[in-house]
């Protein structure tokens, strides 16, 4: 009897929440979001345009330039929508099943963003370390096979989270803590033991971002290294200065996602305010900003940028 009521008070449909309290301000903080969605877009696409115009962009780097663009573009497009929606219309209830494709979607592409952070930090290993070897190393169907394993890797790791999700059933709350589905926050409705659940995720998360960064970490303490051994000061700048950019996105993506994670697996924020701001600053900055730090800072890429433009 009572697995017959739970089926009938299982939600077919979740709720989203914009920023609590601030109903009022919806409309403006619309605003911004169709700014923000806008630089995004453009942002990553002119990065693309570029890295596939200019001959001189076809190097190793550029082109894991190339997949992060694309992965932030997509992840962009499966999300801001979603989040314009509410704070626009107030279109708040997605399907059960479009929210699990959404979560699927963005974990995957969070798992193929961290990926690629680790491949540009293998790039700039071997350009520093071994640059002699890097173009016999980083070769062309070399590139597009760490390409397809970043994508496989993320697939195969984050196709159960939806699949988990599907067999719970949902009696309680059917309000999610975000503009749009994440596993945590859908997990946490759930009226059933979500022991398997926590522990696949704590297990993909430390074989996705948990090694990555190590792996990260680890390569550049081989590239300092490397270059502080240089006799010139001048040339152990100019290495170090190649890398400024990716430690910029890496601090960017690891920092906001490591703090997003603490505050869903543990419940440390002192306030829901502060998991929404989070939440939407890992979803969105990555996205946002790294076309304006590579840009800004990789200085063959702001001139074919310019040179682009001018003509």
């Amino acid at each position: 009897m009572s697995a017959v009521n739970e089926t009938k008070l299982s939600h077919t449909v979740f709720i989203l929440t914009g920023i609590s309290g601030q109903e009022n301000t919806h409309l403006w903080i619309s605003i911004a979001f169709c700014f923000m969605y806008a630089i995004m877009i453009v942002g990553n696409s002119v990065i693309l345009f570029i890295v596939k115009t200019d001959p001189s962009l076809h190097e190793p780097m550029y082109i894991f330039l190339s997949l992060l663009a694309i992965t932030d573009l997509v992840l962009s497009i499966t999300t801001i929508p979603t989040i314009l929606g509410i704070y626009m219309f107030n279109s708040r209830e997605i399907n059960l099943h479009a929210c699990f494709a959404q979560l699927f979607f963005i974990h995957t592409l969070q798992c193929i963003e961290s990926s690629i952070l680790l491949l540009m930090a293998f790039d700039r290993f071997i350009a520093i370390c071994n640059p002699l070897r890097y173009a016999s190393i980083l070769t062309l169907p070399r590139i597009a096979m760490m390409g397809l394993v970043c994508v496989v890797r993320g697939v195969v790791l984050m196709i159960p989270f939806p699949f988990l999700l599907k067999r719970f059933q949902y009696c309680r709350d059917n309000v999610l803590s975000h503009s749009y589905c994440l596993h945590q926050a859908v997990m946490h409705l759930a009226c059933s033991d979500t022991t398997v659940n926590n522990i696949y995720g704590m297990f993909t998360t430390l074989v996705t971002m948990g090694f990555d960064s190590l792996f990260i970490l680890l390569s550049y303490v081989m590239i300092l290294k490397t270059a502080l051994s240089v006799a010139s000061r001048k040339e152990c700048l100019r290495a170090l200065n190649t890398c400024v950019s990716h430690i910029c996105a890496v601090l960017l993506f690891y920092t906001a996602e490591i703090g997003l994670a603490v505050i869903h697996r543990y419940g440390v924020s002192p306030s829901h305010l502060l998991a929404i701001l989070m939440g939407y600053v890992s979803l969105l900055f990555p996205p946002l900003m790294n076309p304006i730090i590579y840009s800004l800072k990789i200085k063959n890429l702001r001139a074919s940028i310019f040179r682009v433009f001018i003509k």
